[in-house]
């Protein structure tokens, strides 16, 4: 990408500074409602050979265990407060997603159905159900469960809250990453000075195109490098820069992180991210687990953090791409813990501790 590539209309139009105050405005005045920590990871830092990085840890969010608390929800609350009568949303989701929507649905007194396909573990399903949502499992991966939650909604009436868009919807997973850039905000005006790179983990890419929209329209050319880290095994976002269009990827999606087990890219986040995106890196799940089992027994005086298993693949592409993107001793580094420990039980397996 092009640092000084202009913040266009279109993508003004997606995430702007005055959405981005609306969703700061409803958000913060939720009960519950805490800005998250921002971790100093010097040791870590020091291993990887960069001058800082700061770790945003989004795992106690509004107790949802995820930042995804911040946009599902946010749109439901946005869908709640214009229907004249009850109304019903659903959504398909890895987790983390289906969670948010199913809170906001409690929260602002609507029904929600929610979607998950064959590999979603029976926890996050479970999960879901504590907030009094129906979950349907359907079979194939993310991308069909997506396609049928959309023909059930048709076919019911519902609502569909998703956070990737495709042709014919846009609107609602528009408020979704209008709700996730309160989560940047947050970082950004906790640090002294801007990073020089921003590492973000990609599902559909909802998450890191507001933060990259959020850091463009914040500091404009001057903007830091924004790289975005992949599944190796749904490595859309590395396809579709690679293609240079959207390009999706076939197949079962087979990851353990599985909030980014996503094998088309959400159009919107592309109207973003294919100006303002500069790298993608593909990451195996066994790096992404050493990075969890290293933030929970860190080396050190870092904090032991808690990390899902979606929660670091930015993380460990610092160390994948620190050579390649020539990381040094000046770099200043954000990534974002997007999720705690989601699937206890899983977490317990590759941490080995609770």
């Amino acid at each position: 990408a092009n640092k000084a590539a202009p913040w266009t209309p279109e993508q003004d139009a997606i995430l702007s500074d005055a959405a981005y105050r609306n969703a700061a405005k409803v958000i913060t005045a939720w009960d519950g409602y805490a800005v998250t920590p921002l971790h100093v990871l010097s040791d870590l830092a020091k291993e990887a050979g960069v001058g800082r990085i700061h770790y945003k840890d989004e795992a106690e969010r509004f107790g949802l265990g995820s930042f995804k608390a911040l946009g599902g929800a946010y749109a439901v609350a946005r869908l709640a407060a214009d229907a004249e009568a009850s109304l019903t949303v659903c959504c398909a989701t890895d987790g983390n997603h289906g969670r948010s929507v199913a809170w906001g649905a409690r929260l602002f007194g609507c029904k929600a159905v929610i979607f998950v396909h064959e590999t979603v573990s029976e926890a996050r399903k479970e999960a879901i159900e504590a907030y009094g949502a129906e979950v349907r499992r359907t079979l194939g991966n993310y991308d069909d469960s997506v396609r049928i939650a959309g023909e059930t909604a048709a076919a019911e009436g519902w609502l569909v809250v998703s956070d990737t868009s495709y042709p014919g919807y846009m609107d609602i997973p528009c408020m979704v990453m209008q709700g996730y850039e309160v989560m940047a905000g947050e970082a950004f005006d906790s640090l002294a000075e801007p990073p020089t790179h921003i590492f973000l983990q990609t599902g559909v890419g909802g998450m890191a195109a507001a933060v990259a929209a959020q850091a463009k329209r914040r500091w404009g050319d001057e903007r830091p490098m924004i790289i975005l880290a992949d599944p190796e095994n749904a490595a859309c976002w590395v396809e579709s820069f690679r293609a240079g269009k959207p390009t999706a990827i076939g197949g079962d999606l087979d990851t353990m992180m599985a909030g980014l087990a996503c094998g088309e890219v959400s159009l919107l986040a592309w109207e973003v991210l294919k100006d303002h995106g500069d790298a993608a890196i593909a990451i195996p799940d066994g790096i992404a687990f050493d990075f969890m089992r290293r933030l929970a027994r860190p080396n050190g005086s870092d904090p032991a953090i808690v990390a899902g298993e979606s929660a670091v693949a930015g993380l460990a592409a610092v160390f994948a791409a620190k050579e390649s993107l020539g990381l040094n001793a000046q770099s200043r580094v954000l990534v974002f813990g997007t999720e705690g420990a989601t699937d206890p039980e899983l977490y317990q397996r590759i941490v080995g501790a609770d």
